[in-house]
Order: C-alpha cells, then structure tokens, then sequence
C-alpha cells in the first residue's frame, strides 16, 4: 500500500498566528519584507487593504529581506502592509467528489456547484516513489486514438510529450482521448491558456460525457505565475491521490511549456540568472520533479498515464523545454502543422513520433506490423516530391510501389472523427487488414 494511501481525511487547518513583518518593497510581481522569520515554500497571508488579504508564498531571501510571490493580484496594496506567516504549506482537496469539478490552481472550486466533498487535504508537495519499488510498464493503455493505438502504442503509467505549435489541434486531441480512454479517472490541468478556451473545452470538447469522470484544475493565462505553478502541481498531486487508491489515471496537462514559464518568471523575478534561452538552471531542475510523480506506483496500486504539450514555438522542435521534455519523458507525439493544413486530423506525424515503451506492451508480432506501416509512410515521404512531378517510374522500387499502393488506405486509417472512438483491441487488428490490401 503507498504512503499516500494511508492518510485519513482532515479538516482544513487554520493558521498558527507568529510574529508579524511588513512590505517593504514591490518589483514587478514579487514583494519584499522584513521582520517576519519564515521558511522557503511557507505561506503568508498579505494584507491589501482592511478585510482583504492576499496569499502569498516564499520564494526566497536576501538576508532579512524576504521574497514573497502573491496568488492573486495585490492592486492597492499600500507600503508597509502587514505579512502574517500562517506556519504551513499549502494543503490541497482530494477525493472522489472532486470528480466532475472545476477547481482553480489552489483547490476552490470555479464551477458554482457549492463546496467541494473532499475525503481528505494533503500536502501539495508530494513525494516521489522510489524508482526501485515502481511497477515496470507491462500493459497497454488505451486512450482511443486510432494512430496511437496502433502505431504509438502506450503502456499504463507511461509518460509522453505531445509536441504542437498553436492551432495544430491539440486540445481537440486532448478532449478526444478524455471521453475515449479506459482509464477510471482523467485529470485534466489546462495550465495559462486564454480564459475563453477554459470554458470551451469543458463545454465542447471535453462535453458532459467526459466531465463526469475528470477533474479539471484550470489556471489561465492572466493568473499570477504562482497560481499557474501550483495548478500544474495539483492536478499531479490529485493524480497521485487516486493512483494511491488503485485507480488508472490518465493525466492531461497543458501546456509543460506554461508551468516552465511561469517558473521562469518567478526565478527571474527573485534574481535568479538566465541561462538557455532566458530560462534559469531551476526550471530545467523543477521539470523532471513534476513529471517524474507520474508513472506506476507501487505494487498493487494504481498508475498514472501522462501526456504534457509542449509548446514548439515556431514550430521549433530544439526549443530548451521541448528538447529537455524529450529526454526526461517516454516517448513523444508530434503534431504536424503541415497536417493540419491538409486537413488531415488528428494531425500526428507518425514519422517523428515514438512510444519508447510500445515494445514492452504489445505482440513481437503486431510491433513488426506497426514497424512496417511507419516504415511505409517514411518511405512515401521520401520520393512524394518525386511523385508530385512525374519523376517516379512504377517498377524502380518494390517498396516503394507497395507504398505508394497503400498510402491512400494509410492516410484514411491515420485520420479519426471527433465522436469515433477506435479501441486499442480494434485499431490492432486494422493494421493486419492494412498491411494485407492487395
């Protein structure tokens, strides 16, 4: 049984009062004070104006000046305002009432549906399973896309990035696999993107259907930094809940790109130095903790199955984040936007994407059926300009004729409609009946 598993529920806490500071200083979106004693993390409570605070976390110091990053906006906040150190770290609601909720970046709900029927509050900072005691990836995971059933295949508690540049069609995708996949529960965390898109992917993609058995935490684009930090690592630690009570969860989180620059403004704001590409050496250092709390648990738990975006800006895939997200996740889905002009939807590009843990879930048999249709496509990607002139003689390649035949049969077995869902068991056996049209 995981540690988590053995919290019981408790009551809210209320905070511990101890020794009053004040602010000193306000650059941009940090404020300093003085003549409090307080811990890195720790929450204060900032007092904007009589009746009114504002939360705010520690996020560093300079002798007895201390670096404070505010929830929400601080408009009016006067100099020497109060800062009254509440002696805890922030705790979180979970449990399954929180199923079918919108919740914010600090749990409260943004739905109107009353209070939240939490069965307990935990730490947001959870702790990572020792490597050792996760089960390994051994079982497919079927998220009811077509292309990545069958030719991505991904194993339960797997950790993929899903690289798209804007408008490619990713939060579509994202919605499909809510209402399509097996998983028990879905948490969904759309993380600094527009206010007007919050509302239209709960109402149109993700739709009643798949509401009913996700948790979305939403924290967009005009929320502070810190708001958009800690909605990134909520809906990891509601995840985390449920995989300690044995379930499958499927963990959306868009973007990773937006939680790395929100980190990046907090770090530049507290003094912290650039390095690649205006990102500081902590954003390349928090990456790997967020994701790395995803994946199997324990021996008799649950998992947690994970796809970020990444946002490839310009569609640059030696983006830092983009090429440090590669290399810490288990695979990555490319959307093509050339695709997506095509009209082409899902618009996965087969050809640059990977599932590192494909080999371990499916059939020897069936990898070398998938194999041979992504050896197919790269091939007709190779001489297509050849084709578009007329330069190509049928006959001068086995292979290549064969994938000329079958590329039309290709292109329709890789495009799916919004309400298709195409479980893992059928999109399997649609590659033998590909590979076998004469």
């Amino acid at each position: 049984m995981s540690w988590l598993a053995d919290q019981t529920a408790l009551p809210m806490p209320q905070p511990r009062p101890r020794a009053a500071g004040k602010i000193t200083r306000v650059v941009g979106l940090t404020l300093e004070a003085t003549g409090c004693k307080v811990a890195l993390g720790e929450f204060c409570q900032v007092t904007v104006r009589p009746g009114y605070s504002v939360e705010a976390e520690v996020v560093g110091f300079h002798g007895e000046r201390v670096f404070l990053m505010p929830v929400d906006s601080v408009e009016g906040l006067l100099p020497g305002a109060q800062v009254v150190p509440t002696g805890s770290t922030s705790l979180v609601p979970v449990g399954m009432g929180l199923l079918g909720r919108v919740l914010n970046g600090v749990g409260k709900p943004l739905d109107s549906l009353g209070p939240l029927d939490a069965e307990a509050y935990v730490d947001l900072q959870g702790e990572t399973i020792n490597p050792l005691g996760r089960q390994p990836i051994r079982e497919p995971m079927d998220v009811g896309i077509r292309a990545i059933n069958a030719l991505l295949t991904v194993g339960r508690g797997q950790r993929l990035g899903l690289f798209a540049g804007s408008g490619v069609g990713k939060s579509v995708l994202l919605g499909m696999m809510t209402r399509f996949t097996t998983a028990h529960v879905v948490v969904v965390g759309l993380i600094g993107e527009r206010g007007r898109e919050v509302k239209e992917f709960i109402e149109d993609v993700l739709g009643e259907e798949g509401l009913r058995r996700a948790v979305v935490v939403a924290s967009p684009a005009d929320d502070s930094p810190l708001m958009r930090l800690r909605a990134s690592q909520l809906c990891t630690r509601i995840a985390e809940y449920f995989r300690a009570q044995g379930h499958d969860v499927l963990l959306l989180v868009d973007s990773l790109t937006r939680y790395a620059q929100a980190q990046r403004e907090i770090a530049l704001a507290v003094g912290e130095p650039p390095a690649s590409k205006g990102y500081p050496p902590s954003v390349f250092a928090k990456l790997p903790k967020l994701v790395e709390r995803a994946g199997n648990g324990e021996k008799g738990g649950g998992s947690i199955t994970a796809f970020y975006t990444v946002l490839t800006e310009g569609d640059d895939q030696q983006d830092p984040i983009a090429d440090s997200a590669r290399a810490i996740l288990d695979g990555h889905v490319v959307l093509s936007r050339r695709l997506a002009e095509e009209g082409h939807y899902p618009a996965i590009d087969i050809e640059a994407s990977i599932s590192r843990a494909m080999p371990q879930v499916v059939s020897p048999d069936f990898l070398k059926q998938a194999q041979k249709v992504k050896q197919l496509y790269s091939r007709y990607q190779q001489v297509r300009d050849l084709i578009s002139v007329g330069a190509y003689v049928r006959g001068s390649d086995p292979e290549t004729d064969q994938a000329i035949h079958l590329m039309p049969a290709i292109r329709v077995f890789l495009q799916q409609g919004l309400h298709e869902p195409v479980p893992l068991a059928v999109a399997h056996d649609l590659v033998g009946k590909l590979l076998s049209i004469k």
